[in-house]
């Protein structure tokens, strides 16, 4: 099937009324000009690659959208599974925890984060998008690793990334405004917050830290899974995590973090949300300038993908390469730091993944495929022939 008069964006320009053809599911032919006969006039919208999320916080909320109110985790993979759609993600990765202590209760459970991500195996097959599991170990809860392991020895996890959110360092290097956060996101005094803090201070010493999270690294490497940092603050942490391994920094907290990440060539994510707004909601280093000084290589939807298509004109406006190098940052970067070479780009023999996009005021995703087949639309196209082919 033809899909004609498109604003292409391909990997190293924008191409007006381009055409593009596709077959068995991927990218067979890019023709530069409109083709007579197609099962869609594009009308002169854009065509972007599907957007490849590495690190997607938003399933927790499908199953618990209030601090009491649960619901069946099947259900909430189809829920999230339609929004990612209609958001133009067509490869995402759930970035679910094992880390009991969260301030997510229950949600990121052993029982429960296990059984999230059985359930994405389970369900893969009959969801919208392609669906794959980023499992985010946090190295203090070490009663964690065997049920990780489990699940790498399974073949389940699709991706690993290390996490210490310690208080008085990374994300939370700020005590004071961390215990300020507990206290009031658990409506607890700020003395009973300060002795959680405490609590999970102490959590840090704990010796069995180091063997387990190299019995992780070496499980996860062995499966030739990508290997995430989260939240590296200096560049002692950075090297840290490269000689662990690490081939993906995630959230640079700091510039002198993300530049060693660069100069170490680790891929450098940050999410959609923080290049919208144009600064971390934690208060750490801004997406924008981060990309400003060449740094930032990958952007994720961290807990809000409709933020993709905003984030990624925002950044067109300030890297060097334009809309091609920001669309790049959600799809053919995130691909190949992921190591999936078969996405992320308009390209011939790549997957037919493609998000259709109408610029102006507010650009709108007016249409998802997935290997060549809607997944989305809001009837602004036409898709009769296209489901008739």
């Amino acid at each position: 099937m033809w899909l004609s008069n498109f604003t292409l964006v391909l990997p190293n320009e924008v191409v007006s009324e381009g055409s593009v053809r596709v077959e068995g599911g991927a990218i067979a032919e890019i023709r530069p000009e409109p083709v007579a006969g197609a099962a869609i006039d594009g009308g002169g919208r854009l065509l972007m690659p599907g957007f490849v999320d590495l690190h997607g916080d938003m399933i927790e909320r499908e199953i618990a959208p209030r601090p009491n109110a649960t619901m069946p985790i099947d259900f909430g993979i189809h829920e999230l599974d339609k929004k990612l759609a209609a958001a133009g993600v067509t490869t995402a990765f759930a970035a679910v925890s094992f880390a009991t202590e969260s301030v997510y209760g229950h949600v990121r459970s052993l029982e429960t984060t296990s059984a999230v991500i059985e359930g994405i195996n389970r369900l893969r097959d009959d969801l919208l998008i392609d669906h794959r599991v980023h499992a985010r170990y946090e190295i203090t809860n070490v009663g964690a690793a065997p049920a990780l392991e489990r699940l790498l020895k399974s073949d389940q996890i699709d991706m690993v990334s290390l996490t210490d959110h310690t208080p008085g360092q990374g994300q939370y290097n700020n005590l004071q405004s961390y215990i300020l956060s507990i206290s009031e996101r658990r409506a607890i005094s700020e003395e009973m917050a300060a002795e959680m803090v405490a609590k999970r201070i102490a959590m840090r010493s704990n010796p069995d830290i180091e063997a387990k999270l190299k019995e992780i690294v070496a499980l996860s490497l062995k499966h030739k899974l990508s290997l995430a940092s989260h939240d590296d603050d200096s560049v002692e942490k950075v090297a840290e995590m490269h000689d662990l391994g690490v081939t993906i920094s995630e959230f640079p907290v700091t510039a002198p973090a993300a530049e060693e990440a660069r100069r170490r060539g680790l891929w450098t994510l940050m999410g959609a949300p923080n290049a919208l707004r144009g600064q971390s909601m934690s208060g750490n280093l801004s997406a924008l300038d981060a990309a400003r000084a060449g740094l930032l290589s990958v952007i994720a939807a961290d807990y809000h993908p409709a933020a993709f298509v905003p984030g990624i004109f925002k950044l067109a406006d300030m890297v060097e390469g334009g809309l091609p190098a920001a669309v790049a940052m959600a799809t053919g970067n995130a691909a190949r730091s992921a190591g999936l070479s078969d996405r992320g780009e308009i390209a011939i023999g790549q997957r037919a993944d493609l998000v259709v996009v109408e610029p102006g005021d507010i650009n709108r995703i007016r249409a998802t495929f997935r290997a060549g087949r809607f997944v989305y639309s809001d009837g602004t196209l036409h898709p009769l022939r296209a489901l008739a082919a």
